[in-house]
């Protein structure tokens, strides 16, 4: 896939990095695979006692892959966008191993989370006290590139008491190969962006296929907007005539 090149290329390196972001995120990949339970600050542990110089890169110690790096590497990631970084990934894989498009399939989940995850609004005024005084800090201007928001929503997990973050996912009808990414806040509704989803897919990848998805699809509106895309959904049963 020239996976780490590729995640170069996209994201930029520095002359000077020990470990580039593409090779960080290979190490990712393969804690994932082995270790996918462990909370990032073992992340280090994990490579102790493995071949990081073969699997990784010439010069590579496990001392290398702290949570220090990862986490730098993860900004990286979220700067240049995780959707179009996943986009140029799959567009990679895709043509690397010939996968067939003539029919794409897109659902989501939720990730619920533990924990307040409160907002800056909402954890108050910071205040600062100052040779006796009480010094008012005042809150930074939010940064153009919106964050998700982890909030309640319809938990597919039946966890409604936490708060939790969406994951949508398009994947291709041969082999079930993941094509398209999209991470979004924790009460977003299937129905309300799963053509805008399909949209943006088709921009990327000149998709002509079947789209199929289940029914959350099947809105008015959607129908609507999805009149010139080739479409598969199943009726909600909440329609009578379903």
């Amino acid at each position: 896939m020239e996976l780490v090149e590729l995640v170069n290329q996209q994201v930029g390196i520095k002359e000077k990095e020990m470990l580039t972001p593409g090779q960080v995120m290979k190490a990712m990949i393969l804690n994932g695979l082995g270790f996918l339970s462990a909370p990032l600050y073992l992340f280090e542990q994990f490579f102790v006692g493995k071949a990081t110089e073969h699997l990784i890169g010439e010069g590579v110690l496990p001392s290398h892959l702290n949570d220090d790096r990862l986490a730098r590497a993860l900004d990286k990631y979220y700067a240049v966008g995780t959707t179009q970084l996943f986009t140029a990934i799959a567009i990679k894989a895709a043509e690397k191993f010939q996968v067939k498009m003539n029919s794409i399939h897109l659902d989501g989940t939720s990730m619920y989370v533990h924990g307040e995850y409160a907002k800056p609004s909402e954890k108050g005024v910071n205040s600062v006290k100052i040779e006796g005084e009480v010094k008012i800090q005042e809150s930074k201007p939010e940064s153009e590139m919106k964050a998700i928001e982890l909030k309640h929503g319809y938990s597919r997990d039946h966890r409604p008491d936490l708060k939790q973050f969406i994951i949508d996912m398009i994947c291709t009808g041969d082999g079930d190969i993941p094509l398209y990414l999209k991470i979004d806040s924790g009460n977003i509704d299937d129905k309300s962006v799963f053509v805008d989803r399909l949209k943006e897919f088709k921009k990327s990848w000149t998709f002509e296929g079947v789209n199929v998805a289940d029914s959350a699809l099947y809105t008015k509106d959607n129908i609507i907007a999805m009149i010139e895309m080739n479409w598969i959904t199943r009726v909600p049963l909440s329609i009578k005539s379903a």
